[in-house]
């Protein structure tokens, strides 16, 4: 996919991404400085609520189990 602030195009090796490692980090410190101080707070201070809910190992597992069925299924049937 082409971006139009792409520097370097992606198709030259190394070089092609590096000018991403630059531009994404610039761009998120670019939207994180235009978001206004006291709204930044509020969803920071919600944020930190959220971290405190209880969470599922069984879900875990469970979404684990999952992946590993599909990821077999996949690569069996690749093999076949």
């Amino acid at each position: 996919m082409r971006s139009p602030i792409d520097l370097i195009p992606d198709f030259i090796p190394v070089l092609g991404y590096l000018d991403d490692l630059l531009i994404v980090p610039l761009g998120v410190m670019l939207a994180i400085r235009l978001i206004p101080v006291d709204l930044m707070a509020e969803y920071r201070g919600r944020a930190a609520g959220l971290e405190r809910r209880p969470r599922s190992k069984a879900g875990l597992v469970i979404v684990l189990a999952v992946w590993a069925v599909a990821s077999a299924a996949l690569i069996g049937w690749f093999v076949w």
